[in-house]
């Protein structure tokens, strides 16, 4: 839950100071022989944080088996001039590059950014498909979809999604135009929103039945603002809408998130990094409410990096995800840490 710690352990922008995160504790790598697909990461290069493929690979060669990744909308590496809406081609560009290097095998066998997933403003509607499709082109066969957050709360304390949406964007009639031409193209859709708004993301996946929705971050349960110190009340209204939400065979939902600031946890406040076990006791009830209510062929762990190094380092986070799985079967273990991402993302 949220405390009132002191916010020290947190530097500029989120980022914990090196010297915080060097206090965690190393750990033996379990099960070093899984392999894992990490489905959510970022890259940029921004004031004060730079976090591009030498950082991203230091932290998933750092012990466990990290097949490939998939790179999703950060607002990165946009282009500075022409057409606003072919803007976010630049982020795919770029991270096709980054793509390019890691296939060359220069840098390991980690397939970093294998799949690739950017941005396209659906709110334009049908005239949406000509970005969408020269989205597809620059990505050079690893293009897979598209996330337009729609994160809002009423309250000033939460900040809201980079893309300033407005209340209620997923029931808009143009954000609906635009959407409808995923299916079509083979994209998929990445649902990032608040756990209040799930009602939102349960009506757009049962009129778009076709169309491959990934939720981000269980669903987004917030912490902060008027949700501070409401965790049993958070817990209840959440869990009562993915339940709803998995009744819609359309939708899978990424494992993660939870180290986030926005969330109800305060191990990123303390003056020690949290083991993997703090990690598993805290997370593991939302997590293992996703897996029941969806089942491990529709769920898949993710880092979220560097957003969760808030809260700790790459190979005590999967350590933490693998204790949680613990008790899963061989079969589920593989969808959990890569079959699910594997044929969601068609890696």
């Amino acid at each position: 839950m949220a405390s009132e710690k002191s916010k020290t352990a947190i530097g500029t922008g989120g980022i914990p100071p090196a010297d915080w995160l060097a206090r965690q504790a190393s750990e033996e790598i379990l099960e070093p022989s899984l392999p894992i697909v990490d489905p959510h990461h970022h890259l940029w290069d921004r004031a004060g944080h730079r976090y591009l493929l030498d950082e991203l690979l230091a932290d998933t060669g750092s012990g466990h088996k990290v097949i490939a990744t998939v790179f999703v909308d950060c607002v990165a590496f946009y282009r500075k001039a022409g057409p606003a809406e072919l803007k976010p081609l630049g982020e795919t560009e770029f991270a096709n590059g980054v793509a390019a290097m890691a296939a060359s095998g220069v840098y390991g066998d980690t397939q970093a950014c294998a799949a690739i997933v950017s941005h396209a403003d659906l709110t334009r509607g049908a005239a949406v498909r000509e970005v969408l499709e020269a989205q597809i082109r620059a990505g050079n066969g690893r293009f897979r979809g598209i996330r337009h957050a729609g994160g809002w709360d009423a309250s000033p304390e939460i900040r809201n999604s980079h893309t300033h949406p407005p209340e209620g964007l997923y029931g808009q009639a143009a954000f609906r135009e635009g959407f409808a031409q995923l299916a079509p193209l083979g994209l998929s859709f990445e649902a990032w929103q608040y756990h209040p708004q799930l009602p939102e993301v349960i009506a757009l996946a049962r009129a778009f039945p076709q169309t491959s929705i990934i939720l981000n971050h269980v669903g987004g349960p917030l912490g902060v603002g008027p949700y501070a110190g409401q965790t049993e009340s958070v817990f209840a209204h959440w869990k009562q809408g993915m339940v709803e939400l998995a009744s819609c065979p359309n939708v899978t939902v990424k494992l993660g998130g939870l180290g986030m600031r926005i969330g109800m946890f305060d191990l990123h406040l303390r003056d020690q990094p949290p083991s993997s076990q703090q990690i598993a006791q805290a997370w593991q009830p939302w997590m293992e409410t996703c897996i029941e209510a969806f089942g491990a062929d529709r769920c898949m762990f993710e880092s979220n990096f560097p957003v969760d190094k808030i809260t700790s380092g790459y190979a005590v986070l999967w350590n933490a995800f693998k204790r949680i799985a613990a008790g899963a079967s061989a079969d589920a273990k593989t969808a959990l840490f890569s079959g699910t991402a594997s044929r969601v993302y068609r890696l």
